[in-house]
């Protein structure tokens, strides 16, 4: 599949994303305690593993929405619910992500745990009424690329690549 060309691309590394998430934990740990985490798959599972050995929470679960394929959006399906979190409508629970984008998986999400507290790591602006709390903002036209979507690979210099070398 081609890359769309209306965006802006921005690769995180593992250690950014460590960096960011522990700036995170700092945020939400006066905000406790809480009674689990809540994982956004898949995109979450990373951001949470980090927050819940941060803050010595033992109890993860997921909610498991799709609604991208690559880098196109699509409907919003929900896969699996987190029933002990859903029993009391999220109150006391910490649902993580990696990245709001337009707010759609995120407003799914609000919608099956309207009382939980939703942190994500990164946030594009169209997606900020939907979370409580995030650390850093990345432009609506840019496509982050995590380093668990991505693996280390030859580029072809520039030069080379329009045939001038």
């Amino acid at each position: 599949m081609a890359l769309r060309d209306d965006l802006e691309t921005h690769p995180v590394t593992w250690t950014e994303v460590h960096r960011d998430t522990k700036r995170l934990v700092r945020r939400l740990m006066p905000l406790g305690p809480w009674k689990g985490i809540v994982a956004l798959t898949r995109g979450g599972l990373v951001p949470a593993a980090i927050v819940a050995r941060e803050m010595s929470l033992r109890i993860v679960d997921t909610l498991c929405i799709s609604s991208y394929d690559e880098q196109v959006r699509g409907r919003v399906n929900v896969l699996k619910v987190p029933e002990q979190a859903a029993a009391c409508g999220g109150e006391g629970w910490l649902m993580v992500d990696d990245l709001v984008d337009t707010g759609t998986t995120a407003k799914e999400a609000r919608r099956i745990l309207p009382k939980a507290y939703f942190a994500t790591v990164y946030a594009k602006p169209a997606g900020l009424p939907f979370v409580d709390m995030f650390v850093s903002q990345v432009e609506q036209n840019t496509w982050v690329f995590f380093p668990w979507d991505t693996e280390p690979q030859y580029v072809m210099p520039l030069a080379e690549e329009k045939g001038r070398g």
